[in-house]
């Protein structure tokens, strides 16, 4: 890919989803948009950002962008956040709250649905504990395509194999010949809608939990103070933010916190 058009590209997305690539993963829209050039009969990349310069078509610009920003995820990631989630950080919302009962738990870039589904299978584990409590998950992604596979439940073996306890798979899924459909109990917990992190958050509603974990690495400094500033501004009293293990809000914005102990938490500031 000649430089001209790498630039051209990594400036539609840095614009369009605040992703940064530098020259040397050029490599990376080469493999992510050959599929879709190929799709819409054009013979490689080149083509495509031709085709994007002639006209400025806003589907070929959600196609790409959507083929960029779209990332794997599977159950139970990293583990140990699902741990503190349910142990540490859980109980001291539910005392927070024990007056209006409600929690509400965000969890941003959610991919195919794997993170928010994980949530919701802790919660169910639960049992009476959260007997009279209301609790929402709201799972957001920028591509409605990984929504859709979001929102139907369904996973391959290789899929509920990558950090699916046994006896969670065994508990909440059924088999549908080389699918597993995951049970509508759990998939009822979860509202999923379309949202870019770049966007103002204010019509989310605000939230006593927020997961952006592996988002914000592939952010620049200014942008990703951008998003947790604004994510400060909806989040409730002694709300707790859960980043990823590489990701921190240190050096970038004073409006968070680390929870002394537990890496990877944030409470407000």
């Amino acid at each position: 890919m000649n430089p001209a058009d790498f630039q051209i590209l990594a400036d539609l997305l840095k614009d369009k989803s605040g992703l940064m690539l530098s020259q040397d993963k050029s490599y990376l829209l080469e493999s992510r948009l050959a599929p879709l050039a190929r799709t819409r009969g054009l013979t490689g990349v080149e083509d495509l950002t031709a085709k994007l310069k002639a006209n400025q078509d806003k589907q070929l610009i959600t196609d790409i962008v959507e083929a960029m920003t779209t990332n794997e995820s599977l159950f139970f990631r990293d583990t140990a956040p699902f741990e503190q989630f349910k142990d540490v950080v859980l109980p001291q919302l539910m005392e927070a709250r024990k007056f209006s009962k409600t929690l509400r738990i965000w969890s941003a870039a959610c991919s195919s649905g794997q993170e928010p589904y994980s949530l919701s299978m802790l919660l169910r584990e639960l049992g009476d504990v959260l007997a009279g409590w209301r609790v929402e998950i709201i799972g957001t992604d920028l591509s409605s395509e990984i929504l859709s596979k979001a929102k139907s439940g369904v996973y391959t073996q290789f899929e509920v194999q990558r950090g699916l306890p046994i006896t969670m798979l065994v508990k909440y899924f059924k088999q549908d010949g080389d699918q597993w459909i995951i049970d509508s109990s759990i998939r009822s917990m979860v509202q999923y809608r379309q949202f870019n992190l770049l966007d103002s958050m204010a019509s989310l509603g605000e939230f006593d939990m927020v997961f952006c974990r592996n988002v914000l690495i592939y952010f620049d400094n200014p942008t990703k103070g951008k998003v947790l500033e604004q994510m400060n501004t909806i989040m409730r009293p002694h709300a707790y933010l859960f980043l990823g293990g590489a990701e921190t809000v240190i050096g970038i914005t004073d409006k968070f916190k680390p929870v002394i102990g537990h890496r990877g938490i944030y409470e407000l500031s």
